[in-house]
């Protein structure tokens, strides 16, 4: 078998074989095959496309590229949750312990950020002594115990997905559906869980911009999900302004909180609750809709899901921030997260009401402030971030405060500030808030 062969194939229009994209997965990953001719084949599978054969044999290829996490020493339905990301997506911090205070077991792998702020993992570290730094074996262990347990992502899984990922970067063949599906569903694949929900953003602040590009990523991914013999349900969600009121990491950690608190923004908690719902579902805690729904109220209300993401008040076992190394009393004293030196505000110009909040310039002041990554070696300022006072509906007066920026910089403030109040388009006319939950497919 050779790759000059399989190329030729796919740029007129061939099917490729399980065996030949076998071939071709393990060939890069291994080395054997070389970048040009790997380029060669995206460029063509870019343009001809896979069909739904071709796509789940190149997500199981990548998938079993390097080690598939066997969590069958965890008790129960472990149920995984992926989001496609989104300014101000502090999802997983608040709707983990929710599930998990349900009786769903969370074994959750997570990753770093690149862009506007932090990924789970950095926003758990604000969370002082908080690691995800531990062994498969703890792992398993605080999940089976606590029913709930968060790890970084390890080099060994699906690194195909990591090194195609990166050549498709440089080669401008990102924007396909078949490797966009591929590629997040290969690392879902490869941790293990039994039942995968996904929450596919769309809009001005998502990788789709539009509504039909959602739709079909998710139908692909939930089609790759079925097929790998995982129950799989996709929610697709609005991006088109940021989601809740804080971008930041340490300022994202607090919303969660006051979420689990029965106090989190309207927005934010119905998406809570909808993936919530859709957990409790897919691991088979209850049957019904109107159940889950109950069942996630009642774990905010009677203070469970917070002592989840803590420490049982009656209990001696530890939660998740404890067991990983945390300070849990940062859970229940929110003001002992990292704070920002400086904070001021912008303010509206005139009177009228916001009519949008361009998602991306709101995140790319979050990231000048230092809350975020412009290359895998920056370093994070946990501390800063943006706090909105205004969203999409609401009146305003002129002088009225739309926002606040928290800084450590003067310099990165001036520069985040200017972008932030650019993003902000006021006018005579009220529009009102497009619903947060576009579509669920199952």
């Amino acid at each position: 078998m050779r790759m000059y062969d399989l190329i030729m194939k796919k740029r007129n229009g061939g099917v490729l074989s399980k065996e030949e994209i076998d071939f071709m997965i393990k060939g890069y990953t291994c080395g054997e095959i070389p970048d040009y001719q790997m380029s060669a084949m995206m460029m063509a599978i870019y343009f001809v496309g896979m069909n739904e054969e071709e796509t789940l044999f190149l997500t199981m290829a990548m998938a079993k590229s390097g080690e598939m996490l066997d969590l069958s020493g965890i008790s129960g339905v472990k149920v995984d949750k992926h989001s496609t990301g989104g300014v101000g997506d502090k999802t997983s911090l608040a709707l983990t312990p929710m599930v998990s205070a349900c009786g769903v077991k969370i074994a959750k792998m997570s990753g770093r950020g690149l862009g506007h702020t932090g990924g789970t993992i950095d926003k758990l570290e604000s969370f002082p002594g908080f690691s995800t730094d531990i062994t498969v074996q703890e792992f398993e262990k605080n999940v089976n115990e606590i029913g709930i347990a968060i790890i970084g992502q390890t080099k060994e899984l699906a690194p195909a997905d990591k090194k195609l990922y990166a050549l498709r970067d440089v080669t401008a063949t990102v924007d396909n559906m078949s490797l966009i599906a591929s590629s997040i569903m290969s690392k879902k694949l490869a941790a293990g869980a039994d039942a995968i929900v996904l929450d596919v953003k769309t809009g001005s602040g998502a990788f789709m911009k539009r509504e039909e590009d959602a739709f079909a990523l998710a139908k692909e991914m939930v089609s790759l999900g079925k097929n790998a013999r995982r129950n799989t349900i996709a929610v697709i969600s609005d991006m088109d302004q940021p989601l809740g009121r804080a971008i930041g990491n340490a300022m994202e950690v607090r919303e969660a909180i006051e979420t689990l608190n029965g106090k989190g923004p309207e927005d934010f908690t119905k998406l809570c609750m909808t993936l919530g719902t859709m957990m409790l579902l897919a691991g088979g805690v209850c049957q019904t809709q109107e159940e889950a729904e109950q069942k996630l109220q009642e774990v905010i209300q009677n203070g469970s899901a917070l002592q989840k993401l803590a420490q049982e008040k009656m209990a001696l076992e530890a939660q998740l921030v404890k067991a990983q190394g945390g300070d849990e009393s940062a859970v229940f004293h929110p003001e002992k997260l990292p704070k920002a030196s400086i904070v001021e505000t912008i303010c509206a110009d005139k009177d009228g009401y916001v009519q949008k909040i361009v998602c991306d310039e709101a995140g790319v002041a979050s990231l000048l402030l230092g809350g975020g990554r412009e290359t895998k070696e920056s370093r994070i300022d946990l501390s800063v971030g943006i706090l909105l006072h205004k969203k999409v509906g609401d009146a305003v007066k002129k002088g009225e405060v739309l926002a606040e920026l928290h800084a450590n910089d003067a310099a990165k403030l001036a520069l985040a500030k200017e972008r932030l109040l650019a993003a902000y388009h006021i006018g005579t006319e009220k529009r009102e808030e497009g619903p947060v939950i576009i579509g669920i497919l199952k």
